[in-house]
């Protein structure tokens, strides 16, 4: 995928050309950042994680696991005592919640990795080791007409390096 690099040091030179390259739609984006900024979630108007998907549906099935085990248990191994009903939810509150928070915990781990895609097994073209040490970088897939524009703009807005990716 043909493009450009932007190098810039300070971040809100950065969100001012992901905004301008927007507003000129001349690709799509790609945005390196050291750290998370919420700037730059705005700016490259980011839809919300699905991983809070992975969270509610590790932690219904966490609650669910463990009344059935603490019910599976109480019914395997019965303990008749005064004549209380065996299996009664109200204790197995307990063992359902602590579940629900474990398997609910694995599997927000779990889709953290998935949506950012870890491990990465090949690198992008256009990363540069100097996004994780503080500098930003953005990446536009534009069609080789447009590369003298973003060009201009990345210039315009304080680039460092403006750099061929290919």
């Amino acid at each position: 995928m043909p493009g450009l690099v932007a190098n810039f040091r300070e971040l809100d030179r950065t969100v001012s050309a992901i905004k301008e390259l927007q507003r000129k739609r001349l690709g799509n984006l790609t945005v390196y950042s050291p750290t998370i900024h919420h700037e730059l979630e705005d700016a490259i108007e980011a839809p919300p994680s699905p991983v809070r998907r992975f969270t509610l549906i590790g932690g219904l099935c966490g609650v669910s696991f463990g009344y059935w085990v603490a019910i599976w248990t109480s019914d395997y191994w019965p303990l008749v005592v005064g004549g209380k009903a065996i299996a009664s939810w109200i204790p197995y509150t307990i063992i359902g919640f602590e579940m629900m928070v474990m398997v609910g915990a694995l599997s927000t781990v779990f889709g953290m990795f998935i949506n950012s895609r870890i491990p990465k097994l090949v690198v992008d073209v256009a990363y540069d080791p100097k996004y994780s040490n503080g500098d930003y970088g953005i990446f536009v897939d534009c069609p080789p007409e447009k590369e003298k524009d973003a060009e201009g703009l990345f210039k315009a807005h304080g680039a460092t390096e403006v750099r061929h990716a290919r």
